[in-house]
């Protein structure tokens, strides 16, 4: 599972220094040989986690006590909002070989590599619009549907026709995206967006050609937004990367 080969790449040796889960995004700062590093993911919360059943976060108030290799492990919680502490662990412990990313809009790759093809797209994201009007069919699969999207459900009927896929990197926190990437064509170029998507090439050994993601460059600035219940665009001190095959 990426999750595992995820884990398996981290630099466990680093120190936590700051965990937030805002309402929007989650964010981990660690420290590093290198420096501090911070990273992203996306914050969500399941139906069954109504805070008088369970608390969506077992041991809040106390992750500060986590070493960095157990904050990771948390992505393999079945609470997606520790899932998502977990994942934004493993974005600030991975190394990004930032020369080897281009800084691109994950829309404007599926608009090139879409244009006149089937592209299904995991996720609703705010390029929609314009994926729409370059493509010859366009799928939009979300957990929660606006109008025009389809059903999460139908991922099986519908990612087998695509010639482009666009999966959500938020998949890793809800643990769909093995069973995702694995309904793909073996022809199809698929990509793993948005801010929660680790830029590592792993991603590439399990079919997938790019992975465009979040690279923090001001661990402070992305903290201080996240905590404050910043949307994505108004998280400060990032780079969105692409990473391709």
């Amino acid at each position: 599972m990426i999750r595992d080969l995820l884990l398996d790449h981290c630099d466990c040796d680093a120190l936590v220094q700051d965990v937030r889960i805002g309402r929007h995004w989650t964010a981990v700062a660690v420290r590093r040989t290198q420096g501090d590093q911070a990273g992203l993911a996306s914050a969500q919360s399941g139906p069954e986690e109504h805070p008088h059943r369970r608390p969506p976060v077992r041991d809040a108030g106390r992750l500060m006590e986590y070493s960095a290799a157990e904050l990771a492990q948390m992505i393999r919680s079945d609470s997606v909002a520790e899932a998502s502490v977990g994942l934004a662990t493993i974005n600030a412990l991975l190394h990004v070989d930032v020369p080897a990313c281009v800084e691109v809009n994950a829309g404007d790759v599926l608009v090139e590599k879409g244009a006149e093809k089937r592209v299904a797209i995991v996720g609703h994201f705010p390029f929609i619009p314009q994926v729409r009007k370059a493509v010859r069919q366009l799928w939009v699969l979300e957990l929660q549907p606006s109008e025009g999207d389809l059903p999460a459900a139908q991922a099986a009927e519908v990612l087998p026709q695509a010639d482009v896929v666009g999966i959500t990197g938020s998949t890793l926190v809800n643990h769909t995206f093995d069973d995702l990437v694995a309904l793909c064509r073996p022809e199809a170029f698929v990509m793993v967006m948005g801010g929660s998507t680790p830029l590592s090439p792993l991603f590439f050994d399990l079919g997938v050609d790019a992975v465009a993601g979040t690279y923090v460059v001001d661990a402070e600035a992305a903290l201080r937004a996240v905590s404050q219940g910043a949307t994505f665009r108004q998280i400060g001190g990032k780079r969105l990367l692409t990473l391709f095959k």
